[in-house]
């Protein structure tokens, strides 16, 4: 797929529409496993400990972090646009 074919679209469930639509259960459940560990890769958890949390395989957590530090930064915008938590007071 060409860069610039699809358009982000803002509203959830469209998003989930096309993606259940573009891609196989296997495919699905691979980003699902990638998506899972960024988070916990920028807190700077290690890898066995990611593993252990998660079960995603360690080389998959490797092929992310490498993303992370060197890709086209999709997971930080993405990131960036996720709700933040709410802190509590003190």
């Amino acid at each position: 797929m060409r860069p610039g074919t699809v358009q982000v679209e803002r509203n959830p469930e469209n998003v989930r529409a096309f993606l259940v639509d573009l891609c196989t259960p296997a495919e699905l459940e691979a980003m699902a496993d990638r998506w899972k560990v960024v988070p916990l890769l920028l807190e700077g958890v290690p890898y066995r400990e990611i593993h252990d949390r998660t079960l995603v395989s360690v080389t998959t957590i490797g092929r992310v972090a490498r993303t992370l530090e060197r890709g086209a930064g999709g997971y930080g915008l993405a990131i960036e646009h996720l709700p933040r938590p709410k802190r509590r007071s003190a």
